[in-house]
């Protein structure tokens, strides 16, 4: 197994590598000019000594380099100084936010927090409800509890969250008063009431995102679970008098999870995609705010490291679904 591991993120370092070099690639080609914001009142000699500040004056692979080598090299030295209080980085040039002119990476980690306590919890709360309902649907096919939970599963799947969180805004914080309608980013969770505040404030988008991640793993659940309970090693456990429970919630369940995991896996780098809208819906200051506001500010670096972040999180997501293949069916990790 860790030869198995070791394998995959050894592949994974060129896959990253060659990402990288993709989305420098196309946002420096794409069209956009940092100066736009500028006032007209500035002078062009300003404006170019402002544009050889940022180092675009610089050839593309010269800046391509530096920004590897500060986001591979230097921005892993800052984290290990921070947690064990040394001074690799002390004196390294950083990836400079245009926009803020403070470290890139340092803005992501104040705004990570938010995105993850929605993200999480609600990617969570849609595992632990989408599993049963899925496992229990495809042994009741056709039943009335499949009917209902396809029903609702089509609506939630089909219905976007832009719409569906001005819909919950609409109920529960205008009509009912129940919730707080915008996120409350200030709150710092230091006492019951203000943990009991921060759960009102969160559940309204983690009601949002986990209706569509709730109806996308049920889905697929139900129809891998079908799959396998017509296979033939279903009515050989069923002829050796194993229980019902054992049959379903240990073999068939078992081989189920495989094209399971992989919806798992890569569901959670896409539901950051989705928490964007979220957090634009319901004011949350994360990082999908953060991404929006370098876009419209010409942010390059913020920008290029926050897709670079996404794309590490699909690489990391896949490294993890594979290793969780070779867990749950040994035949894949030798191959």
């Amino acid at each position: 197994m860790l030869t198995f591991t070791i394998r995959r993120l050894v592949l994974a370092v060129p896959t990253l590598l060659f990402i990288s070099l993709v989305i420098f690639m196309l946002l420096e080609f794409a069209p956009g000019d940092p100066m736009a914001q500028v006032p007209l009142t500035v002078p062009p000699e300003v404006k170019e000594k402002m544009r050889e500040a940022l180092g675009l004056g610089q050839p593309i692979h010269i800046r391509f380099w530096k920004w590897i080598v500060q986001f591979f090299w230097i921005e892993p030295q800052v984290l290990i100084d921070y947690y064990f209080g040394t001074s690799f980085s002390e004196g390294k040039l950083r990836v400079i936010s245009w926009q803020t002119r403070s470290p890139v990476m340092d803005i992501v980690v104040q705004r990570i927090p938010q995105t993850l306590w929605v993200v999480g919890t609600a990617y969570v709360v849609a595992i632990i409800i989408a599993l049963p309902i899925g496992i229990y649907s495809a042994y009741r096919q056709y039943s009335w509890f499949d009917q209902l939970g396809t029903f609702v599963s089509m609506v939630g799947f089909s219905v976007p969250p832009f719409f569906s969180g001005v819909l919950v805004i609409v109920i529960f914080s205008v009509q009912l008063g129940w919730f707080p309608s915008i996120y409350d980013t200030t709150l710092v969770v230091d006492s019951w009431d203000s943990f009991v505040k921060q759960l009102q404030q969160m559940i309204m988008p983690v009601m949002v995102l986990a209706l569509q991640i709730t109806a996308q793993l049920s889905r697929f659940m139900r129809a891998s679970m079908l799959d396998n309970l017509n296979q033939d090693y279903v009515r050989t456990a069923r002829a050796k008098g194993l229980s019902e429970y054992v049959v379903v919630m240990v073999h068939v369940l078992r081989n189920s999870m495989i094209p399971v995991v992989t919806v798992i896996a890569l569901g959670i780098p896409a539901i950051f995609g989705g928490a964007i809208i979220t957090e634009q819906v319901f004011k949350v200051n994360g990082i999908g705010q953060l991404l929006i506001g370098a876009i419209q500010a010409n942010d390059l670096p913020m920008v290029q490291t926050l897709t670079f972040i996404f794309a590490v999180l699909i690489v990391l997501f896949n490294l993890i679904a594979d290793v969780l293949y070779g867990i749950l069916d040994p035949r894949i990790r030798y191959d």
